[in-house]
């Protein structure tokens, strides 16, 4: 398959699958998440592959959500559009923790909203220094959704993921290895080597083993990930019809602070 969205290539035991939407920082859009859907498929069934690595090219891994796409659909009344976005979200987060072999993320500059939560499902996250995690969700009037804060409690705890999903403060890579969600932390000019070390180990290792310990770790803990999910989906849903999301996309749009109502 032909790409336009992402890069996808397999080299030596390793499937490397790298969004490529620099120019709109990595921002989220139907295709790009179909496009993620399709490589992941295409690594989870090939018995070549013995490794899933994220990333991304550019100066930030993802902003999240396509704030332009979203601002277009918005002016348009294309409420279609982005409640698709919810859903493959959803699917993409889900399909890396089943994914029966290893998914490493390598991060730079900025993992925001949905980007935060998918780091979130990897099984492992490498971030360079200048890293910042960040639930953006509550700026535009909106809750997280790639399975936020079912990852982000089983992550770091109830009230820790409320204050960072409430508040929208962004989390330092640092902060984030302190938490537990980061794996490695280097600095910028050593995250390809970084990364490189750690997944030609995981491909050189045991496959089958691999393999169970994802399926216990989901039965584990994610066994009810497929009913939160709908909720997920339907509140966030519900939340892009509202005025608040509206106000916060045009806020953004307009650089300035958003004025969110009382509805």
């Amino acid at each position: 398959m032909l790409y336009n969205t992402i890069q996808y290539v397999v080299d030596n035991g390793i499937g490397t699958l790298t969004f490529n939407r620099p120019d709109v920082a990595n921002g989220f859009n139907v295709e790009m998440c179909k496009e993620i859907l399709h490589a992941m498929d295409l690594a989870s069934h090939d018995e070549s592959v013995r490794v899933l690595l994220i990333n991304a090219e550019g100066k930030v891994f993802s902003a999240g959500g396509d704030l332009k796409a979203m601002e277009h659909a918005v002016d348009n009344g294309d409420t279609e559009s982005l409640f698709e976005i919810v859903e493959l979200v959803a699917e993409i987060s889900m399909a890396m923790k089943q994914l029966p072999k290893p998914v490493v993320m390598s991060i730079q500059g900025a993992a925001a909203g949905a980007a935060f939560n998918m780091a979130l499902a990897a099984d492992f996250v490498i971030a360079s220094s200048n890293v910042r995690f960040i639930q953006a969700f509550v700026n535009v009037g909106l809750a997280p959704d790639a399975g936020g804060l079912y990852l982000l409690t089983r992550s770091i705890g109830i009230n820790r993921a409320m204050h960072i999903v409430m508040t929208g403060e962004a989390v330092s890579a640092e902060k984030g290895k302190e938490l537990g969600f980061v794996y490695k932390v280097c600095e910028p000019e050593d995250l390809q080597t970084v990364t490189k070390r750690l997944v030609d180990k995981l491909a050189k290792g045991p496959v089958n083993s691999y393999r169970v310990m994802k399926e216990l770790m989901w039965n584990s803990f994610f066994a009810g990930w497929e009913e939160y999910k709908k909720l997920e989906v339907e509140r966030q849903c519900s939340l892009g019809l509202s005025d608040d999301f509206k106000e916060g996309v045009r806020a953004f749009a307009e650089r300035r602070r958003p004025k969110f109502g009382q509805n």
